[in-house]
């Protein structure tokens, strides 16, 4: 008997978690927070997990959609272990510290009262908690050691993992987390099981993007140094905005390719804040987790000047620099976004866009924008500016491909697809190509709130 139990209060990626229950013993898979929401808005549902503690909670990555109200779930149930990779263990720490800085501020500007949802104070005692294991190692949990668990490199981000459970009756459930197949230019592509799975939940985040026939990661990354190279030419500035864990990594180490091999010319390159951080936890493991290139120290061989402190004096754009900077989506508060409105007048800048940006966040807008119309970027307070600027899209996504989901669906074809951490649409085209080539495969799309029983 299976029973799952979605958690996150939204049909679109937000607040990923889920209630699993395997003939008997009952597991939590992610502890994330809303992106798009505030205060309570923001938290999954854990009233439905009920008073009795889960047996174990699983948390795959570090980014907060997955792992954002993970000490909410640990005071709700202080008895419950909580497992994963030592690389997201590092991660988690500070991302969730960083959070409370955030939500701190957000109580103060915005006058949201239920923020912060934890405290420096709170993560300190958690940490103790949580048990790390490598990839590949078989352990037991549940009051009896009923179902045996294992973690499997995702390859989305430093430490993600993929959870696989099989219970004493045999069945067996993988949840992937957010995945990627390919190799990237530092983390390695997934290392998943390929048999052996009943049930599995398997992200959709891009099941509604369509990859270009001939895409190639070469061929992109060309594409990105000749679009910096031709703007510092042109005496711009470049402006490239990233999350702070994954993106800025993987972008910061290809800009110093693009130096070494001449592709682009010797410039400063401006980069720092929570960003910085985390490449400081990429380079401290650097031996010990999974890397395409071992050893390699990102602060050791990249030069960068750092971004003045939050409240200091402004960063202005000059000619000939490249900023590397947060937030990817370009949030209002981040340095992209203020960056951004300095860049965009001048068509010798350039804007590039590296990974994912939601329609509705400030970089979906001005995706949207048409050359020389005027884009907002902040709801209070910004002024309409033209976007006069270069903007150019690049895939370089930590999230596999929707032909490659589908795949490795067929690869295993397990019992039952589960299709969970995507919009509407991306999860409607997934049923439908997985119906297509698997006639009769029983898909379940689960809505936030229900519980579905899963019998084999």
């Amino acid at each position: 008997m299976i029973k799952f139990t979605n958690l996150t209060g939204a049909e679109e990626i937000g607040s990923n978690s889920y209630l699993l229950e395997i003939d008997g013993t009952r597991v939590v898979l992610d502890a994330g927070m809303h992106p798009k929401r505030e205060g309570h808005a923001a938290k999954p549902q854990y009233s439905l997990i009920g008073e009795v503690a889960p047996d174990a909670i699983f948390v795959t990555h570090s980014h907060l959609d997955h792992i954002g109200t993970l000490p909410v779930l640990q005071e709700l149930y202080p008895a419950a272990p909580v497992f994963m990779t030592n690389g997201t263990a590092v991660l988690a720490e500070a991302m969730l510290h960083n959070s409370v800085n955030v939500m701190t501020s957000k109580r103060t500007s915005e006058g949201i009262v239920e923020y912060p949802f934890f405290t420096h104070g709170d993560l300190d005692r958690i940490v103790d908690a949580w048990t790390e294991r490598s990839y590949n190692e078989a352990f037991r949990i549940g009051k009896h050691g009923e179902v045996m668990a294992a973690l499997y490199d995702a390859g989305h981000i430093l430490g993600s993992c993929g959870v696989y459970l099989e219970s004493s009756s045999g069945h067996s459930v993988l949840y992937t987390g957010d995945i990627q197949m390919e190799d990237q230019s530092m983390i390695p592509g997934a290392d998943l099981p390929a048999d052996g799975v009943d049930t599995l939940i398997i992200e959709c985040t891009r099941g509604s993007a369509e990859r270009a026939v001939h895409y190639t990661r070469e061929k992109e990354l060309e594409r990105l140094a000749q679009a910096i190279s031709e703007t510092l030419a042109n005496d711009g500035a470049v402006l490239i905005p990233v999350f702070a864990l994954g993106k800025s990594q993987e972008i910061l180490f290809n800009i110093q390719k693009f130096k070494e091999e001449g592709k682009i010319p010797d410039v400063p390159v401006y980069f720092g804040g929570l960003g910085s951080k985390v490449t400081g936890i990429y380079d401290k493991l650097s031996d010990v987790t999974p890397r395409m290139n071992p050893g390699y120290r990102l602060k050791e061989v990249v030069e960068t000047v750092p971004l003045p402190r939050q409240g200091k004096a402004p960063l202005r754009v000059s000619p000939g620099n490249i900023y590397l900077v947060s937030s990817g989506m370009m949030n209002e508060k981040t340095p992209s976004n203020s960056l951004a409105e300095q860049v965009l007048p001048k068509a010798n800048n350039a804007i590039l866009f590296v990974g994912y940006c939601d329609p509705d966040s400030p970089a979906g807008a001005l995706k949207a924008t048409p050359p020389g119309e005027l884009v907002k970027l902040r709801e209070k307070g910004g002024q309409a500016v033209p976007r006069n600027c270069r903007v150019e899209s690049f895939d370089f996504s930590g999230h596999a491909p929707r032909e490659a989901l589908v795949d490795y669906i067929c690869l295993l074809h397990p019992k039952r697809v589960v299709l969970v951490h995507g919009d509407p649409e991306a999860i409607e085209w997934m049923k439908d190509e997985v119906q297509r080539l698997l006639p009769g495969m029983e898909i379940v799309i689960p809505e936030p709130g229900k519980t579905y029983d899963l019998v084999d």
